[in-house]
Parts: structure tokens; sequence; C-alpha cells
């Protein structure tokens, strides 16, 4: 018999108050029984980053042309394609022929390597790469829970994230 998906949800409240962002999500995520908790969070940042009522996450580990998370126009038609981790190169470069905006929220030791060898993605307009560091990836997995109240904050560049028993400061780079 096959291992099922674990339901987690989360409230999450952003206030970002660079960009004057502010709003309440209710997330519900499946966490595949090959996927990590370090994944599922980096999914949760990654929503955050791109934050907005339409965007969803998908069935990315059970149908492999899927990104984590995606936002359709009222037409179906894909505005925004978000992956997570370090996914090929020409996953992205297609995806990008058919989205306004792709991003690749990337994380692990590998990052740095992937991206040197994905020298397609550097040609790509509309494609946004952020990496997480080690440290971020480490602290957001500690504010995990089957159902979390999540509050980020957002204020001169820096991001905290606060569940209820701890706090992270997320670290992003911008690669491209």
């Amino acid at each position: 018999m096959a291992l099922k998906a674990t339901i987690y949800k989360a409230d999450l409240n952003i206030a970002n108050m660079d960009v004057h962002q502010y709003g309440d999500y209710q997330l519900t995520m499946a966490l595949h029984p090959s996927e990590t908790i370090e994944r599922l969070m980096v999914r949760i940042l990654a929503f955050a980053r791109y934050a907005d009522e339409a965007l969803e996450f998908t069935k990315d580990l059970f149908e492999t042309d899927e990104p984590a998370l995606w936002q359709k126009d009222l037409t179906g038609q894909l505005i925004n394609w978000i992956e997570v981790g370090c996914p090929d190169e020409d996953k992205v470069k297609k995806a990008s022929a058919r989205c306004q905006q792709v991003a690749v929220v990337a994380y692990g030791s590998n990052v740095d390597d992937w991206y040197k060898r994905s020298s397609k993605l550097k040609t790509l307009k509309n494609v946004q790469v952020w990496k997480l560091s080690t440290a971020t990836t480490e602290a957001i997995q500690q504010l995990c829970e089957r159902t979390m109240q999540l509050q980020l904050n957002v204020m001169d560049g820096e991001w905290t994230l606060i569940g209820d028993q701890a706090q992270a400061v997320i670290e992003w780079e911008q690669l491209q």
C-alpha cells in the first residue's frame, strides 16, 4: 500500500512594510512522503515572497510538469510559475515561454554549483532566482507544526518569520 501525503495547515499573516503589503492567508499543503519538512517550509516562504490570493500550491511532486506554486488569471492563463529547489533548467526555460514571471527559490548545499551549470537560466529575462541560506532553512524547520500560526514581518529588507515556539530570520540572496 502506498504512503499517503500528510496535510499541513498554516495561517500566515504577512506585514511587509517595505512594499505596504498586508494580508492573511490560510494555506493547506500536502507533504508528500518523499518530501522533507525543509522543502515544505521553503514552499511557505516562496508563497510569502509572491503572496497573492490567486497563488496556489500544486501537485508538483506528483505531476512533474507543474511547479511548486502557480498563479493563473481569470481565463486560466499562467501568470506566475514558482519552482522550489534546484529544478532542471529546461523546465524553467519552458515555463518562461508560457508565463509572465518565473521564479526559483533555491536552497541546499548544491545551489551555487547548480546555478553555475545553469547557463540557459541566465539568458531568460522573466526569471528570478533566489537563494535561501542554510541557516534559514534550518531555522524555519523549527517552526513547523501540523497546524501553524505564522507571522511574517518585513522591514528595511529584513524578513522575520515568527511561530508559536520560535522565530527565524530569513536570509535571501538574489542570484538573478
